[in-house]
């Protein structure tokens, strides 16, 4: 019992220094018996247990990117929105969450991120004592460690700014608690600590793909591209002293040390692109495409040819897109119709953990109402739909012109008139990307590139329903408009589209609900993976942090065996970007755009909201690049949900949506630490803008 006794205490020591309570490190959701810690390292079975009770905190549905509005909503920043639970949307849009109460969303991210922190940190102290493992396996293990132990804090690092390190031996429970609480660290210290785990992790980890069974462990590659995330964010103006005056004046602790850096250091970009670099000379990872195909059906069409640019239009893949199918390369990354294990894109996933339960709660939400037995209510805003591009790369007409005058919009929108009237029957043919059921549909929506039809649920596209069962009157392949009175429009009842634009990203031709009022069946959903870390956005990081480059640096890779020479040129910019355009069925941009530092740096954000729609970017790269306060304050429009079918202009024609509301204001740049947390720690401070307890 003694010894028992010893690790209890010595875990709850370690409690006071990761900020929160003693239940985090309740031990007794291990092992049916108590055991020493020494006990439990000696077992193969415990010790496995150990880990997979840590990798159960990366599932946890607080530390997602791809979440649904159950958990925390993340991912619903000025590009999508959830209609129902209206109540709750405007508490999260008007930054009306709370940093005190017993219902805050942000205090469950701390609390079960430093829980995966300390049980990672145990381990690792540990692992080594187990002669039940051979060195090889005890090498992956701890290198599992570490790379989990490096998410958990880049989780909470982009959320809340900088965070207490916690130290990784193990705490002398003896000290009061004034002496082991733990102050925050500046940004630039957790960026260190961060990549110094990730580049101990590489080491140790695999460098190909694992086995089916261990999909969601990460791999060298995994260690390497989110390291490549962090070094993006400290090179990112709010993260590289250019954060708001008030901001950075409000985070400096009680030492008078100010957590933000206050200048501004060019060569973190250039690290940024190495690390990015470091990834793609893996060899190991590819963009997936499918091939271009002549037979198909409603659901699976046959591949539409982009137009002819006279360039990527004459080259196979990958200097182009001649022999693939854009669309389906694109949908099929997500539906999943492409196993994980299969899909050489995918650099890391969670797997189906947690993850993989909020895509399912997020196609439910997607799903039409009456045909698809979903709720229709999470869509997309008109910003959204009008970023996508025209099929031939220019802008829609009409993009952004709800927002013509407004700052920070110059530029950035087209003043032409939208198309006007529908598609008719004797129309059809022209435009063979809406398929066989395209009459009625908005002329606003045809013509778009292949990332649009993946993507966007239309008034008046088909969802295909294909898992439909006819003994329940249910149908495959049903042409779906959204206007009041339809069945799938506006209702009087809380399940209806505030914008009458909805979202097809995630769902599968297969994929229908059991009936709205009970639970609905996950057998009838094509199982899908979150796409955590994928190689597209490795290309990205690559020609975001070059374009930011005035001179010429020379950084050493991640393990010192070679040197990478990185600057600004057009031919670098281009291996970043051209295959996530050629990819997508997009010509490459005018030479003028690769000319400019704030040309491309435009297109470049762009290419993010569009490429990364709906993955859990978009609300942190608004804020890491200082646009949050224009773009997630500017009022959201969307089609005239109001509208009947006898009134299609009207429809289409983009309105204010005031149950939609938006504002930013200084305390959203970071999410608030808990005021439990602030009472348990001394040393730490509040982030800008909130309270801390009285």
């Amino acid at each position: 019992m003694k010894k028992i006794i010893i690790i209890l205490l010595i875990v709850t020591g370690l409690s006071l220094t990761l900020g929160g309570c003693s239940d985090y490190l309740d031990s007794d959701y291990l092992f049916d018996e108590r055991m020493s810690i020494e006990d439990v390292f000696q077992s193969k079975d415990y010790t496995n247990e150990w880990m997979a009770q840590a990798y159960s905190y990366l599932g946890n549905g607080y530390l997602q990117d791809v979440c649904s509005k159950k958990s925390i909503p993340y991912n619903f920043a000025d590009d999508m929105y959830y209609g129902d639970e209206s109540e709750g949307y405007m508490r999260w849009k008007s930054g009306q969450y709370s940093e005190s109460g017993d219902h805050n969303e942000s205090q469950y991210v701390w609390e079960n991120a430093y829980k995966g922190i300390r049980q990672v940190s145990i381990f690792l102290n540990n692992i080594d004592k187990n002669k039940a493992f051979s060195a090889a396996e005890i090498a992956d293990l701890k290198g599992q460690a570490y790379f989990l132990r490096a998410y958990f804090y880049w989780f909470i690092l982009r959320l809340y700014g900088p965070v207490p390190i916690v130290p990784s031996e193990t705490v002398d429970y003896m000290k009061e608690y004034d002496e082991v609480a733990q102050a925050r660290n500046t940004y630039d210290e957790c960026v260190d600590y961060i990549v110094g785990d990730l580049i101990k992790a590489a080491e140790m980890l695999p460098s190909t793909s694992r086995a089916v069974q261990d999909l969601a462990r990460p791999t060298r590659g995994a260690a390497l591209a989110l390291r490549a995330k962090v070094l993006l964010f400290a090179a990112s103006p709010l993260y590289n002293g250019k954060a708001p005056a008030d901001v950075a004046s409000a985070l400096i602790d009680k030492e008078n040390r100010y957590l933000l850096p206050q200048t501004y250091d060019e060569s973190k970009w250039a690290r940024a692109a190495a690390a990015a670099k470091d990834v793609m000379d893996l060899n190991y990872y590819s963009l997936y495409v499918a091939y271009s195909k002549t037979t198909g059906d409603v659901a699976y069409p046959v591949t539409i040819t982009p137009p002819n640019d006279g360039n990527f239009s004459n080259q196979d893949w990958p200097s182009g897109w001649q022999n693939i199918d854009p669309f389906e390369s694109y949908r099929a990354l997500f539906n999943g119709d492409v196993p994980a294990h299969e899909n050489p894109e995918l650099i890391f996933t969670r797997g189906q953990n947690g993850s993989g339960e909020d895509i399912a709660t997020l196609v439910l939400h997607q799903l039409p109402r009456l045909y698809g037995k979903g709720y229709s209510s999470h869509g997309m805003t008109q910003k959204q739909c009008d970023a996508y591009y025209m099929a031939d790369g220019t802008d829609c007409p009409g993009m952004n012109s709800m927002y013509a005058g407004l700052a920070g919009y110059a530029g950035r929108y087209d003043s032409r008139p939208r198309e006007a009237g529908l598609v008719t029957s004797g129309e059809l043919s022209k435009y063979p990307e809406l398929g066989t059921l395209g009459v009625g549909v908005s002329k606003q929506y045809v013509n778009r590139e292949p990332r649009f039809y993946a993507s966007v649920a239309y008034n008046g596209c088909t969802w295909n329903l294909l898992n439909a069962e006819k003994d329940k009157d249910e149908e495959s392949n049903k042409q779906v408009f959204y206007y009041r009175g339809s069945g799938n429009g506006y209702t009087n009842a809380t399940y209806w589209l505030r914008t009458g634009i909805g979202i097809k990203k995630y769902v599968n031709p297969y994929d229908i609900s059991n009936t709205i009022t009970t639970a609905y069946d996950k057998s009838r959903f094509v199982k899908k993976v979150d796409p955590a870390i994928r190689y597209a956005e490795i290309l990205l990081i690559y020609a975001e942090s070059l374009n930011e480059l005035g001179g010429q640096y020379n950084i050493q890779s991640w393990d010192g065996t070679k040197t990478h020479s990185v600057s600004r040129t057009i031919s670098e910019l281009k291996k970043g970007i051209q295959l996530i355009r050629i990819r997508a069925g997009v010509p490459d941009y005018a030479e003028d755009v690769y000319g400019s530092q704030d040309k491309f740096r435009e297109k470049l954000k762009r290419e993010r909201q569009i490429e990364l729609f709906a993955e859990g970017h978009r609300y942190f790269d608004l804020r890491r690049w200082m646009d949050a306060p224009v773009e997630e304050a500017a009022q959201i429009y969307g089609c005239n949900a109001y509208a009947t079918k006898d009134m299609p202009e009207a429809f289409h024609t983009p309105v204010v949506v005031p149950s939609l509301p938006t504002i930013f204001a200084r305390k959203m740049w970071f999410s608030p630490i808990h005021h439990t947390e602030l009472r348990r720690n001394s040393k730490l401070i509040q982030n800008p803008g909130w309270t801390n307890p009285e």
